[in-house]
């Protein structure tokens, strides 16, 4: 089966940017993205940039450029963050049916999250973004809620019936049970929405030393920004058994509010976050089984033993949302 990917050639990539008037040498890597493409383009001076070329379909312009423009309001406030260029007056470009941007290139590794002094820096750095991001609401990106990332994602993957017929009525009873608790939970503990950077886990942060030019942390997109609680930008940054992520935790927040206050009613939702999430990636996944990337990548989707995997991590949520919440 075709997907929309295989009209994205190298020569496609290398002439968007040409187009642009970027002195391209023909030479391009691809770089590590399941969710769009992305690649890095060297130039005749060789400098490089990145060109990102969004998933069809995703999103539209209007929540692209939402996206952009939040990122320029993170850099004018002099948060570390990788934005699109502005080329010809514009960020968000058009190829061949791709929307595409255009950025610096910036390299990092993931953070070492067991150093109180990191976890401290990447806190600091969360509640500049939400400093930022509290100040007005997305007109046309989503919310994190236990609709649109719970509920809709179930009634999907229903809908498609690609659940093997075995698991299905297992998942289904367990899912549902993790969405009413999920729900009984943020309506006891209802939280203010700002724009987050919406997918803040380890991976999606880049460290540079600190001895260099602006070193410590850093994003270089902003691409599943939403409306959601604060907490969702922190509890991904937490691992281990309940004490590890106390200590973890304390340690963010050590630095979270230097600059800003969380709401401690938020640390409830740390576990109904991560339902959502469990049962969000087993449709963001199923909703990408046709790219070949994906097929290559996560073979293991889809059988028998996923869903059995994931009703059993649903049977543990369901139990971890009704035990006392962290508290720091």
């Amino acid at each position: 089966m075709k997907h929309a990917y295989d009209a994205l050639t190298p020569d496609v990539v290398l002439d968007a940017l040409s187009d642009l008037g970027l002195a391209v040498d023909g030479r391009l890597t691809a770089l590590s993205s399941y969710e769009n493409r992305v690649y890095q383009v060297m130039l005749d001076d060789n400098a490089s940039v990145v060109a990102k070329f969004y998933r069809p379909e995703r999103w539209t312009d209007a929540q692209i450029l939402e996206e952009h423009s939040f990122a320029a309001e993170l850099m004018a406030e002099e948060v570390p963050l990788v934005g699109p260029l502005t080329l010809h007056g514009k960020t968000l470009h058009h190829t061949h049916d791709f929307a595409f941007s255009v950025s610096p290139r910036r390299g990092g590794r993931m953070p070492e999250l067991d150093d109180a002094e990191v976890l401290e820096w990447i806190g600091r750095f969360i509640a500049r973004i939400h400093n930022v991001g509290a100040q007005r609401h997305f007109a046309t990106r989503p919310t994190l809620d236990v609709h649109t990332f719970a509920v809709e994602s179930r009634d999907w993957l229903m809908a498609q019936n690609i659940m093997p017929l075995d698991q299905q009525t297992e998942w289904l009873a367990v899912c549902n049970q993790a969405i009413d608790i999920a729900t009984q939970k943020f309506a006891e503990h209802p939280a203010h929405h700002i724009r987050l950077h919406g997918d803040c886990h380890p991976g999606n942060i880049l460290w540079t030393p600190t001895d260099l030019p602006n070193g410590g942390p850093h994003f270089v997109d902003l691409d599943d920004a939403r409306m959601g609680p604060a907490i969702q930008d922190l509890w991904m940054l937490l691992s281990g058994d309940r004490k590890e992520r106390t200590q973890q935790l304390s340690m963010l927040l050590d630095g979270y509010e230097q600059m800003r206050e969380l709401n401690r009613h938020e640390l409830a939702l740390i576990e109904p976050l991560r339902s959502l999430r469990l049962i969000h990636y087993s449709a963001w996944l199923a909703r990408r089984k046709d790219d070949p990337a994906f097929a290559q990548h996560f073979s293991w989707f889809g059988s028998s033993d996923y869903w059995a995997g994931q009703t059993h991590m649903l049977v543990e949520q369901c139990e971890a949302m009704q035990e006392e919440p962290l508290y720091v």
